[in-house]
């Protein structure tokens, strides 16, 4: 309870100055998306963006890339700050921006099954899970290849579809995030890329009383995947900024975990600094898209 006491005081002044409150959990004044399509998942309205690419073609089977926004964000924000749309275009993968539902004002994933890690008791699994049933429904989606990262509150909600709907995603990603301590063991091992600023205030890159740091996150993957424990480390200051590029690899299934450390980096989606020219949302994909369900492809 204390963590959501301190998540909701560092985040409410920041991102959500001026939302209503809603307590039927529907959007209300807490949010505002864009052609956002609607699902209605244990009795709450739910939102999703979704971008098909002129890439697609219904004969081939597509990835689907979740990418889940951060704590008082909306979908539509989160697309246009985390956008990877071109990306998309030139890798022919459905897009999905997934909404969060809305508590006093306030859009928010649980990312525990229950308890007092989470913020209110809408079941973001199962909108997920159900999400990905309509798309599939619609689309000709490659069910062993969908991917899921998110920014803040939403990397933790990738970390949790990891621990608790493994058989949903080939590979997570988190970015300025951090995992709770509600963890599973995964159906499958889980390839991880996790990046992080060392100057994050507000989670902090050492971790706190409140949250797990993210050498604690990776070394939960690292053990969960039976990778290498000394990482290949390399880095790139072609920005003006030192990156650190650390990759924990011969994990089961060939998977890997890896890490890009933001050297003064704060609480953002990286689309600056650039690691060897690759924004987060390149690093993400290049790194995901050497895996499905399986492992290695």
């Amino acid at each position: 309870m204390l963590k959501n006491i301190v998540y909701f005081l560092l985040f409410a002044t920041l991102l959500i100055s001026g939302c209503g409150k809603d307590n039927n959990g529907k959007n209300g004044s807490c949010y505002s998306n864009t052609d956002a399509r609607s699902i209605t998942h244990n009795s709450i309205d739910r939102e999703y963006v979704l971008y098909v690419p002129s890439s697609y073609s219904s004969n081939s089977a597509a990835p689907v890339m979740l990418n889940f926004h951060g704590f008082g964000g909306s979908a539509s924000d989160h697309m246009t700050d985390a956008d990877m749309r071109s990306l998309a275009e030139s890798n022919a993968f459905i897009l999905v921006y997934p909404q969060g539902s809305c508590l006093d004002g306030v859009s928010h994933w649980n990312t525990c099954p229950s308890g007092g890690d989470n913020k209110s008791s809408a079941d973001d699994f199962g909108f997920v899970e159900a999400m990905i049933a309509e798309i599939s429904s619609e689309y000709n989606v490659d069910a062993n290849r969908i991917y899921a990262v998110g920014y803040s509150n939403g990397g933790m909600m990738a970390y949790g579809l990891a621990n608790y709907k493994s058989e949903l995603v080939a590979a997570v990603g988190s970015v300025s995030g951090t995992m709770l301590d509600c963890t599973n063991p995964p159906s499958h091992p889980m390839p991880v890329i996790h990046l992080h600023g060392t100057s994050d205030a507000v989670l902090p890159y050492d971790g706190n009383s409140d949250y797990n740091s993210t050498q604690q996150v990776l070394d939960h993957w690292i053990s969960v995947n039976n990778t290498s424990t000394s990482p290949v480390v390399n880095s790139d200051n072609s920005s003006g900024t030192t990156i650190e590029h650390y990759v924990y690899a011969q994990g089961d299934s060939s998977v890997s975990v890896e890490h890009y450390k933001y050297i003064g980096g704060e609480h953002v989606w990286f689309n600056t600094p650039t690691y060897q020219g690759q924004n987060a949302a390149e690093l993400i994909w290049n790194f995901m898209s050497r895996y499905d369900i399986n492992g290695l492809r």
